[in-house]
């Protein structure tokens, strides 16, 4: 498993293919190997008998249920929008240990979103040693890693020193945007999402990056030279993780880029000519589960595989065993992200949803629709943190249940623009409803709300692209455990809500990839054994009732469109 065969690469430039590495790629800040060290890392490289380093490697598949080699667990590096985790897994699917650690959010000016790429890099290691420590586990324990990340968000770093040039770019900065209606307005929305599947908007990796060679100084002629590379968070995780050694990506990170050709799976020549992108600083493109290269042993003592990587949302498709057409699930984080199993061929759609390549596995590629909700969680923080109006996001729950109804009230938490089926990057949150009746448990029920409704608008536009109408709705991801919200959402949605006794499933998607990828799982058949439903939620409102509220909902987000466009 995990093998290139049947995919198209880049075209080679010049001779050599543009994911090639330099000789001098090197950090600088490796200290110089001995002769020992040096044959040792070799050895990590690439696999016995010859075979190259991403072919899947001998003698690791299980036999008789028990992985050879002694290896017990699976990594998962679950990087976040707002904090890193590890999660290690044994081959039932079980926690054996986990460890968290948020990191910093930069907001240097309305709309803007920034990381530090260094502190992504540091609490991430930081938190896979404590989980390791939990568990009591070494490195000779971990049969591969495997890594989930927050898509889009763009990091643009030195070559030889490893030193970021701008800080992260997240996925919802809002910088670009203007930079978008202009390609829009010179009618390339409709080419780009033929080309990648994706509608144009600020969202996306490739505005990001142009932004970050337009704005620093020199950087663009220094990518040209060969000197910077570009990657979203896997890119650049595996790459600290292999000391320079790895400069790649997977199909379904690549496919967020809006540079990504889905339907050939390569780099779109033309985008890139059009951003004035230089290919050469682009990762190489590879299945979500190979091989991609070995965590250096002087970050868990010896090497470990890396074998999987896929973006959060579509990791959580796989960790969900949504492994045939028609099989959705919904993640509520930060965001909230739907999708949906096409198969192996692209469907596209009219109705403001995103295709996207799920996951690259055994020599075929399959294609998602997704709906993107930018702001679901995030809600819930900000009633904790800038309104102050519960202490702990667990809090929203016991308010909402605090009262019988919103009392006409509606939030629209568009503080960063409305996704699907919208698209409007300029709407803005809005309160509507209000009355001197309204008090703030009313605010928070109504906040939980728009989430429901949001997923309610998303799960109508995937019906209707599809022509399949879903009889239930999976559910992960840290706020699926408020069984107020689940209600509300089953109630909205008028469908059963199924949630998973784990809903850890987007770190448990990326250990599935990188755990097929050495035979720790022999196959997809054999992970599903291991999804198990904790509980399901039911509508229990009258149509009736649930066709108010939706045309109270579409009222309220009339509202808040167009809101921040002068």
């Amino acid at each position: 498993m995990g093998g290139t065969e049947g995919y198209v690469m880049e075209k080679p430039r010049n001779g050599k293919s543009s994911n090639e590495k330099p000789r001098n790629e090197k950090p600088r800040d490796v200290k110089p190997q001995n002769e020992k060290q040096q044959n040792e890392k070799q050895q990590n490289g690439k696999q016995q008998n010859g075979k190259q380093q991403n072919e899947k490697p001998r003698n690791e598949k299980p036999r008789n249920g028990k992985p050879r080699n002694g290896k017990q667990y699976v990594m998962a590096l679950d990087a976040g929008t707002t904090s890193n985790r590890c999660i290690l897994f044994d081959r039932s699917s079980k926690v054996v240990g986990a460890a968290q650690k948020e990191f910093t959010q930069y907001f240097p000016k309305p709309g803007w979103v920034e990381h530090d790429a260094n502190e992504i890099w540091a609490t991430q290691l930081g938190v896979a040693l404590e989980a390791m420590a939990m568990a009591e586990a070494t490195a000779a324990d971990i049969a591969a890693i495997g890594i989930a990340n927050q898509r889009e968000t763009t990091i643009v770093w030195d070559r030889e020193t490893g030193e970021p040039v701008y800080r992260a770019i997240v996925w919802q900065c809002r910088r670009t945007a203007g930079y978008c209606d202009e390609l829009r307005d010179r009618g390339l929305a409709k080419p780009i999402q033929e080309k990648t599947g994706l509608v144009l908007d600020a969202y996306f990796s490739g505005t990001k990056l142009k932004w970050i060679l337009d704005h620093v100084e020199g950087a663009r002629e220094r990518a040209r030279r060969g000197e910077l590379l570009f990657g979203t968070t896997e890119t650049w995780l595996i790459w600290k993780l292999t000391k320079g050694f790895a400069h790649v990506t997977d199909y379904s990170n690549a496919s967020r880029t809006m540079l990504f050709n889905i339907n050939t799976l390569a780099w779109d020549e033309d985008i890139l000519r059009e951003l004035d992108i230089p290919a050469q600083m682009l990762p190489k493109p590879m299945p979500s589960s190979a091989i991609y290269g070995f965590a250096d042993p002087s970050y868990f003592g010896s090497a470990i595989p890396i074998g999987g990587a896929a973006g959060d949302q579509q990791a959580a498709l796989f960790g969900q065993t949504c492994f045939r057409p028609g099989e959705a699930k919904n993640t509520y984080g930060t965001g909230c992200f739907m999708l949906m199993n096409t198969g192996e061929k692209p469907v596209f759609s009219d109705n403001g949803l995103l295709t996207t390549i799920a996951w690259g596995i055994d020599g075929t590629v399959n294609y998602a629709l997704e709906g993107s909700i930018f702001v679901a969680g995030a809600a819930v923080q900000w009633l904790r943190d800038e309104m102050r109006l519960i202490e702990t996001s667990a809090d929203s729950e016991y308010m909402a249940n605090k009262v019988p109804d919103t009392n006409g009230c509606y939030v629209v938490p568009a503080f960063t623009g409305l996704g699907a089926p919208y698209w409007d990057q300029y709407a803005r949150g809005t309160i509507v409803g209000l009355t001197r009746g309204v008090n703030k448990y009313h605010i928070i029920r109504a906040t939980l709300d728009s989430i429901c409704y949001q997923v309610y608008d998303v799960l109508w536009a995937m019906g209707e692209t599809s022509g399949i109408e879903p009889a239930a709705l999976k559910v992960d991801g840290g706020a699926s455990a408020n069984d107020y919200l689940m209600q509300a959402q089953a109630d909205i949605c008028g469908v059963s809500v199924l949630r998973p006794t784990c809903v850890e499933t987007t770190a448990k998607g990326a250990a599935y990839l990188a755990g097929l990828a050495v035979g720790y799982w022999e196959d997809k058949e054999d992970v599903v054994k291991s999804w198990e439903i904790d509980r399901t939620f039911t509508p229990s409102i009258p149509d009736e009732e649930r066709s108010a509220r939706l045309a109270g909902w579409k009222r309220a987000v009339a509202c808040a469109k167009g809101w921040a466009k002068e």
